[in-house]
């Protein structure tokens, strides 16, 4: 798993014990059941108003890979296309059929069982763009809705502030107990602010990011597979696989480097 999104929101609302810690409050103070109730329950009542129930129910089910999702690494999407590649010059197409067969990844079997079964190369090109095109969709929709509740959250938190500060102005009677009720008042605020930009929003912005990111994979994966389909050279199929990924997300040295390094000092 990536801890960047866990270690951030530590992070995050760390800071805020923090500086609350050192402004001599006491954290509890802002643990009221009232307002949190009002934000959260709202919040995400407003973003299911907002949505269809599969819609909501998709979204919810995107938060465990949000949190432990691990990115997807090229890498081994190359080693593993060249492999398939060279078996493809050995033994010919129709032993891709055993690979689709062990293939762990859902996406690059379905490819590999078309080539095997002999699917024209532009009708395969069509039917693994339209496959990651919708993941590319459904994963949108996941983040519009985290989005779209980090949108919510703030203006309910202040609708809570005015419907608490509504009933300080009821009590004016009582001067020695303003002070406390205005305070637990903007504690609603304070809650809509956090969860907007300590979970909804991060969480919107990391299932956009790892769908990005697995989208560059499946979209490696196609052009490899309709690369060994054509009977590409496994080393410039490498070659241009590489190219297709930034040099960070990239481990080690390329063989095909090593290999003219080592001509040319010979």
């Amino acid at each position: 798993m990536d801890p960047s999104l866990i270690i951030g929101l530590l992070l995050a609302f760390g800071s805020v014990v923090a500086i609350v810690s050192l402004e001599g409050a006491n954290v509890t103070s802002l643990l009221l059941p009232p307002p949190m109730i009002l934000v959260f329950g709202a919040t995400l009542a407003v973003g299911l108003a907002g949505n269809t129930i599969k819609d909501s129910i998709q979204a919810f089910k995107a938060m465990p890979k949000a949190l432990l999702g691990r990115p997807p690494k090229p890498q081994e999407s190359i080693e593993r296309i060249i492999s398939i590649a060279e078996k493809a010059r050995a033994e010919g197409l129709l032993a891709l059929e055993s690979e689709a067969a062990v293939a762990q990844d859902p996406f690059l079997a379905r490819a590999l069982q078309n080539v095997a079964d002999g699917t024209d190369a532009e009708e395969l090109r069509a039917i693994l763009e339209d496959e990651i095109g919708t993941r590319s969709r459904a994963d949108h929709a996941n983040a519009k809705f985290f989005a779209a509740l980090g949108g919510y959250a703030p203006t309910i938190g202040i609708i809570g502030t005015v419907v608490s500060l509504t009933h300080v102005l009821e009590n004016l009677s009582d001067p020695t107990s303003l002070g406390p009720m205005i305070a637990s008042a903007f504690v609603a605020t304070l809650w809509g602010l956090l969860s907007a930009n300590f979970i909804w929003l991060p969480f919107s912005s990391r299932i956009t990011r790892l769908s990005e990111l697995e989208v560059e994979r499946m979209t490696l994966v196609m052009e490899g597979i309709l690369a060994v389909q054509e009977g590409a050279q496994p080393m410039l199929l490498a070659d241009r696989l590489r190219a297709m990924v930034p040099d960070h997300q990239l481990k080690g040295k390329p063989k095909a480097d090593a290999k003219e390094t080592a001509r040319a000092a010979a």
